[in-house]
């Protein structure tokens, strides 16, 4: 847990069973760490998941996050194994999945998912839970739920709508078949750039670094404010949007971007 400081002791990060922690500067990269399953996702697996991201979203050492997995499977899916003998009232009193998306939703700091290789099911729902979804060459993004008799739980119809568009993702979730390999996804708008393989955790660091230099507070106001794009119309948005913007200069990193701007310098950002 956390310290007085609001720093994560690396003997805590260790002890967690399926999934591996490191810190570059100010990026935390968590690393999904199931390879007999192919990171296949589980309630175990999440509880980990969320227990190392609110640590890390309250360390003030860190600005942002990398989540990625093996060159071969981000995650192949959920696992069916864990659910496949659930019934309807238990999982509706045990709010199933709920935990899933419950800390990534909450997140103040920017999460980046850098994808390789298969990316379905739960594995896609997860990588889109984040803010950017790099890919690398060989990821696929799929929702093939429907060919177990059930569908997306865990935000697949919305999210995946929102990103691709309602006939893309109709074609997508009711075959179960149709899935888009990384310069699809790129081409749909679900990913923002792809890159090889081997290269693809490094440049997610690179891209996350500099979103971690960056004025903390601001970076946290304009993931909020482009967050409410989907839940808000376009006045209320507009509306928010502004009123973050006039709050900025309530900050010091606005004085000091502003006066570094003015004399020609590099802003010194003390997040605050």
């Amino acid at each position: 847990m956390a310290d007085d400081s609001g720093l994560v002791s690396s003997e805590t990060l260790s002890s967690y069973n399926m999934i591996k922690t490191e810190t570059q500067g100010r990026v935390a990269v968590v690393t999904l760490n199931r390879p007999k399953a192919l990171n296949a996702l589980c309630s175990e697996l999440f509880y980990e998941i969320n227990d190392v991201l609110a640590r890390f979203d309250n360390d003030s050492s860190i600005g942002a996050i990398v989540l990625t997995g093996s060159e071969r499977a981000f995650a192949a899916g959920a696992d069916i194994k864990e659910m496949k003998d659930t019934e309807f009232i238990g999982n509706y009193k045990s709010n199933f999945l709920g935990h899933w998306t419950e800390q990534i939703s909450k997140m103040r700091k920017p999460i980046i998912a850098a994808v390789n290789g298969y990316a379905l099911g739960g594995g896609c729902e997860l990588a889109m839970m984040c803010d950017i979804i790099y890919a690398g060459e060989k990821a696929v993004f799929g929702q093939p739920e429907i060919n177990l008799g059930t569908i997306p739980g865990a935000g697949g119809t919305q999210r995946l709508t929102h990103a691709v568009g309602k006939s893309k993702a109709m074609e997508m979730i009711l075959t179960g078949s149709v899935n888009l390999d990384a310069q699809e996804a790129k081409t749909y708008g679900l990913v923002s750039a792809v890159f090889p393989p081997e290269k693809l955790v490094e440049e997610a660091i690179k891209t996350a670094s500099k979103i971690a230099s960056k004025g903390a507070v601001s970076v946290q106001m304009a993931k909020e404010a482009v967050n409410q794009a989907y839940e808000l119309s376009l006045s209320s948005g507009l509306h928010f949007e502004r009123r973050l913007f006039q709050a900025t200069f309530a900050t010091k990193d606005q004085k000091e971007g502003m006066a570094a701007f003015a004399e020609k310098r590099k802003p010194n950002f003390v997040h605050e």
